[in-house]
């Protein structure tokens, strides 16, 4: 007898033998046992869940020699044939190979006539959101109001495809991906079973690789125990697959921890040695940092699946929770660019390298020294003295501050102190006032729209434009008062009426100034040689509203 693949032959049988699916399981059985049967389903999910496999099951619950119940027999003549897929009343009909709209309504010439052998004749229809336009209207009204003796199982992985048309004459069931911990016990159970030798973190690489899809899974074990020899180890697996030893990944992130550089690419160069997957290992590293990260924020979720939980919670001690969230983010993004840098292993090292460049502002300052180039001292060339020049009369200060020499190489800056106003303070300047205090949003408009009125050396009178009274609210005015006591290091006292003023606010003295910036660019565009050749020459034509002045 030839080899049967493992996905075949571990394929369920029963709904008792399925692996994960539970919600739909248990409303297709209660929908059996009760004889509460809607005449057509679709099932929708990725690839590798068990679409067909419910599909098959069911038709096999309907059309059981012992009647119709969620438990199948699984010995009569019926249930035999289904496996075999050799039933005459289960037509499964591949949607990809049928678009054509003739061959669906070939397919749905029989649908009158009564089942040969079976209880019920059923239309399995995998993939069916390939189906054109014109082949689902011919299904419609078929679907909608089927014979008494007919059913129909849809399977899609891609139900946006389907017309709404379809989807609301079926119950529909979206099956879900399913996780690790359930792929790799039933990897394990066929294992124990098949009689084959086996290590777990083996299971826990092919189930990882198989992203939710249990025949991938299978499909994957098939090719390692060819691989292995009769054997599923952890070592040909990496092989296999491309992936790099746990315990590398964990170096990595240690070497990341300390910020060692040298480390870290010293490592890269040992990967590189393997002919690792990159994007891989690259998720490989993210899977840690997510185990880190858990440790640290919901230590009781933490589990051993993989070996290496003291591992984990020891890097959870070493790392900030700012720089393992840093180092996922800039891990998740550099995934993305990947396969857009010249070579696999220069887009990992680069991910790596800026999570040594960069830390979050609360997590210790600056990258360590490692990290950083050590400044060399250089011989400056002597300078000439500088030349007297004749003093410039100054622009009006905001604040009026003093020049300090740098700090010497190797000394940290000292904080900037607050600025200290003392002596009187003009205020009737007031639009270089409110460009000089720390404001934003409407506190800031609000103050673009008064004008100066009165200071008296605690309380300061302004106008607000009536047109803009509606920013004169509590918020606004409370935010206003604390900067200009800030700024002016005393208590304000702030008095605004709403008056029509003589004296242009803020807000219009800029609006003045951009409109004559914008006049004069024009005038420069129109009065440019170049423009007026290109007018007389080509018959182009200048547009005032795309010129825009170059802002300072």
């Amino acid at each position: 007898m030839s080899y049967q693949v493992l996905a075949r032959k571990w394929r369920p049988r029963i709904f008792s033998e399925l692996v994960g699916q539970e919600h739909v399981v248990r409303a297709l059985s209660n929908a059996l046992d009760n004889d509460r049967l809607h005449h057509a389903y679709l099932f929708t999910g990725t690839r590798g869940v068990g679409k067909t496999t419910l599909a098959r099951i069911f038709a096999k619950s309907l059309n059981c020699e012992h009647g119709v119940g969620s438990t199948p027999c699984g010995q009569c003549s019926t249930c035999r044939e289904i496996d075999e897929g050799r039933f005459v009343d289960l037509l499964e009909v591949d949607a990809a190979s049928r678009t054509k709209v003739d061959q669906t309504r070939e397919l749905l010439e029989n649908v009158p006539y009564a089942p040969v052998r079976g209880r019920y004749k059923v239309y399995l229809i995998d993939e069916v959101h390939m189906f054109s336009d014109s082949s689902f209207n011919a299904l419609l009204k078929t679907l909608e109001e089927p014979p008494p003796h007919v059913k129909f199982l849809l399977a899609t992985t891609d139900p946006q495809k389907v017309p709404v048309t379809v989807l609301s004459r079926c119950l529909q069931f979206n099956l879900k991906r399913l996780p690790l911990e359930q792929i790799q016990g039933h990897l394990q159970h066929i294992l124990e079973k098949e009689g084959i030798e086996h290590e777990v973190p083996a299971l826990v690489l092919l189930s990882r690789s198989a992203d939710g899809s249990m025949r991938d899974a299978l499909s994957l074990m098939d090719q390692s125990i060819a691989f292995g020899g009769g054997q599923v180890m952890e070592a040909e697996v990496r092989a296999m697959l491309g992936a790099i030893a746990q315990d590398r990944v964990h170096d990595l992130l240690y070497a990341l921890a300390d910020f060692d550089a040298d480390r870290v690419m010293a490592l890269v160069h040992e990967l590189a040695e393997m002919v690792p997957d990159f994007s891989g290992a690259l998720q490989d590293l993210l899977a840690l940092l997510h185990r880190v990260a858990l440790a640290q924020v919901v230590p009781d979720a933490l589990d051993n699946s993989a070996g290496d939980e003291q591992q984990v919670r020891d890097l959870a001690g070493r790392l900030s929770a700012e720089d393992v969230q840093l180092f996922y983010q800039i891990g998740l993004m550099g995934q993305r660019d990947l396969p857009l840098a010249p070579d696999p292993r220069a887009g990992f090292e680069m991910v790596l390298l800026r999570m040594l460049a960069f830390r979050p502002a609360d997590s210790g300052g600056a990258v360590a020294e490692s990290t950083r180039p050590k400044p060399q001292a250089k011989a400056e060339p002597a300078r000439p003295a500088p030349q007297q020049r004749r003093p410039v009369p100054a622009a009006p200060a905001k604040v009026q501050a003093t020049v300090e020499s740098p700090p010497a190489v190797g000394e940290e800056a000292p904080a900037p102190a607050p600025a200290v106003r003392t002596g009187n303070v003009d205020l009737s300047d007031w639009m270089q006032v409110v460009e000089a205090m720390s404001l934003g949003g409407v506190a800031k408009q609000l103050a673009n729209n008064c004008t100066f009125e009165s200071w008296d050396g605690s309380n300061l009178k302004l106008k607000l434009d009536p047109t803009h009274q509606h920013m004169k609210v509590g918020t606004s005015e409370q935010r206003l008062i604390k900067a200009l006591s800030d700024y002016l290091n005393t208590p304000v006292k702030l008095s605004i009426d709403v008056a029509a003023s003589e004296t242009a606010t803020p807000a219009q003295l800029q609006a003045k100034a951009k409109a004559d910036r914008q006049r004069d660019a024009e005038t420069v565009m129109t009065e440019d040689p170049l423009v007026q050749a290109m007018e007389e020459q080509l018959g182009a034509r200048l547009i005032p509203e795309s010129i825009r002045p170059v802002e300072e």
